[in-house]
């Protein structure tokens, strides 16, 4: 038997799928070293991976790292000093888009101005002023912090009302015949606070689980 706060097993649809998919494995798809990484690095990773499949995201951070003092077995990217001086033909040989250096030159000066906070910084501050600071910089969007609240800072009670898989999780839990909006999303699962990372994590997997309720049913 899973255990489940009062707002989860007072839900019918989600305690039936929770009692299927077992408990909540949000903290085992958190790699070690992100709960550790400075929130500066983390933006840096997610920005150059945006749009990219995962195999190219890697390759494409790993040169960034190998132009860091430490180079690539660091997995870290330069310090914001360093990325600074680097010029357009030495990141854009990483592979990274002109618009890509634009953020990620954004990102290390925002780390330089304060902006950007170190870990314990981040800790300090609460979800809403984290998404205003980093939402400010440019190339740096709501669902890429929404990520880095819930993976790298383990924030409880985080929605990311835009994500698709979220919307379509929500969907197939509720057998809608529409994905959500973000608002009606958020209106739906109020209830659900201070738990929303947890939520997420369940619609995810039911996205993954769920048959399609708008598709016909196969006759035998």
């Amino acid at each position: 038997m899973v255990s489940l706060p009062s707002c989860f097993s007072q839900d019918a649809d989600l305690a039936a799928f929770i009692a299927t998919i077992g408990p909540c494995r949000l903290s085992e798809q958190t790699a070690p070293d992100r709960q550790t990484q400075d929130p500066y690095a983390s933006l840096i990773k997610a920005v150059t991976g945006q749009q990219l499949h995962n195999a190219a995201a890697r390759t494409i951070f790993g040169r960034l790292c190998a132009l860091g003092p430490d180079g690539h077995e660091s997995g870290l990217p330069p310090t914001p000093q360093m990325l600074l001086t680097l010029d357009d033909d030495a990141l854009r040989s990483c592979g990274l888009s002109a618009a890509k250096i634009t953020s990620l030159r954004a990102i290390a000066q925002g780390r330089l101005d304060g902006l950007v906070p170190s870990l314990n910084e981040a800790h300090q501050l609460d979800d809403a002023t984290l998404i205003e600071r980093l939402t400010s910089l440019r190339g740096v969007g709501l669902w890429t912090v929404e990520m880095l609240l819930i993976f790298h800072l383990g924030r409880p009670d985080v929605l990311p009302a835009g994500d698709l898989g979220v919307q379509e999780g929500w969907r197939r839990l509720k057998k809608l015949p529409l994905r959500p909006t973000p608002r009606q999303l958020r209106h739906a699962t109020a209830s659900f606070s201070p738990h929303r990372s947890t939520l997420t994590w369940y619609c995810w997997q039911a996205k993954a689980h769920l048959p399609d309720p708008a598709s016909p049913s196969k006759k035998p």
